[in-house]
């Protein structure tokens, strides 16, 4: 359903026929670590996430999944090597 109370006319799983679902009844604004994010939409001079009602929540065990300004860096992951297929492996056969 199409949200009418902050964000008229997007797309919502929290908002029902009685009004908004969501915890406290409405989306909450972006956090500081949202500035720079592709996802924030801004309604009546104030800034929103488009996906999560509630982006303070996203960044409480790190960084938020969906934000598009963080750069994912890959670990190095040292694979365990058997060394018998590594000794055939380099003895060519």
């Amino acid at each position: 359903m199409q949200c009418t109370i902050i964000k008229p006319g997007i797309e919502c799983l929290f908002m029902k026929a009685a009004g908004c679902s969501f915890h406290d009844g409405a989306c909450k604004t972006v956090v500081e670590s949202c500035d720079g994010c592709a996802r924030i939409i801004e309604f009546d001079k104030k800034k929103y996430c488009a996906i999560s009602p509630d982006p303070s929540s996203k960044w409480k065990r790190g960084n938020c999944n969906f934000a598009t300004h963080l750069k994912k860096t890959q670990k190095e992951s040292k694979q365990k090597i058997n060394p018998l297929k590594a000794s055939k492996r380099a003895s060519g056969k």
